[in-house]
């Protein structure tokens, strides 16, 4: 197949997925075509069968911000007579499914099919948004075919826009031989040379996120035990976390890290993942955490008890439950018995229902399925 896949590049679950998608057809055989404004991070080195497709959008004055969405219509639209792309794969709703639509119906007869798939605030946070809500509905009806990350997101996408179309769950995944605890590529007494336990974790840093519940729950712990926290990421609150981090007096036990492309190597260097977001359609860096043998502390919203199941592979608390999720935190490294059993189960859990190697044929079959629909 020859397939286009449209995507952020920026290092949010959808542009990681749409990355290693992209490899893991490309390895299969298939010619894929990435197309967004610059290069996503995780496709700076060579893949054969991937063509990386930069989208130009220039300036003029007549408008305040550039058609960004138009311009990419139009690459796909030269893109598909260039090399005879069957099918754009869009992942998000807004804009990219909008320009696949344009470009499918600027193409005419030539027959280009259009997939889009939900990632979670194109639905949680643009879809409750009156001034999208239209726009995201049409373009979800209007691809001939959709997936969503999680079986939350479908349900909740149906439920808030009304939809009345199939939805295929094609859950996210993880390169299980790359995220393994037996790869040993970051030196753990760099973080902690006396052998304190390493909390980590990882995100945009955005409000929904809850990093000061990170340091916050780290400070209790720290209470108790000596121990390090790795903060991984950039975003809007990271300098209200330095600031709390600084007040609690925990500025020479906390690392902040900014993004970091392969977030494995760090992963290797932990003892426990937190991540008590007030939303998450799916959790992939949870994800990510258990195949690299992590537990996870987090909480029981959206998609991420698809991801980490309660007292196997981690502990999940409302939202906010500061107290309680420092405590599991404290049970499972005080309880080196039970820890190994969430590590090794954490483990299991990625490989046996995430791998890519699993998940990967489940897109290449409903591609497939979407090119013979006639």
């Amino acid at each position: 197949m020859k397939i286009g896949i449209v995507c952020y590049p920026t290092h949010g679950g959808s542009g990681v997925v749409a990355s290693e998608l992209a490899v893991g057809l490309a390895e299969r055989g298939h010619e894929v075509h990435i197309v967004s404004y610059t290069t996503p991070f995780r496709l700076r080195k060579f893949h054969e069968n991937v063509l990386i497709h930069e989208v130009e959008v220039l300036s003029y004055p007549l408008f305040k911000y550039p058609p960004y969405a138009l311009s990419l219509a139009t690459k796909l639209v030269s893109l598909t007579k260039e090399y005879g792309l069957e099918l754009i794969h869009a992942h998000y709703a807004v804009p990219h499914a909008a320009s696949a639509f344009l470009a499918k119906k600027m193409l005419g007869s030539r027959g280009l099919k259009t997939i889009t798939t939900l990632h979670g605030t194109d639905i949680t946070l643009m879809g409750l948004d009156t001034s999208f809500y239209e726009v995201i509905k049409f373009n979800i009806e209007e691809s001939d075919g959709v997936t969503a990350v999680s079986h939350y997101l479908q349900q909740r996408t149906i439920d808030e826009l009304s939809i009345q179309r199939n939805i295929r769950v094609i859950h996210n995944f993880v390169d299980t031989s790359r995220y393994n605890p037996s790869i040993t590529s970051c030196t753990k007494e760099h973080y902690a040379p006396n052998g304190e336990k390493i909390l980590i974790h990882a995100s945009n840093f955005r409000p929904l996120k809850k990093t000061s519940d990170v340091v916050q729950i780290f400070n209790l712990v720290r209470q108790e035990i000596p121990a390090k926290l790795l903060l991984v990421g950039e975003g809007p609150d990271r300098i209200s976390a330095q600031h709390l981090v600084k007040s609690l007096g925990l500025s020479e036990d906390v690392f902040f890290l900014g993004e970091q492309d392969y977030l494995e190597n760090l992963m290797n260097c932990a003892d426990l993942f937190v991540l008590p977001s007030e939303q998450e359609s799916f959790g992939l860096v949870a994800l990510e955490a258990q195949a690299s043998g992590l537990p996870v502390i987090g909480t029981a919203i959206g998609g991420l008890p698809e991801v980490v199941v309660h007292e196997q592979t981690g502990l999940l608390f409302p939202v906010g439950e500061i107290n309680g999720m420092a405590h599991g935190a404290l049970e499972l490294l005080k309880n080196s018995s039970r820890y190994d059993r969430f590590r090794k189960s954490a483990r299991q859990r990625a490989v046996k229902y995430f791998d890519s190697k699993l998940i990967i044929p489940q897109y290449e079959s409903f591609y497939q399925e979407i090119l013979n629909s006639g």
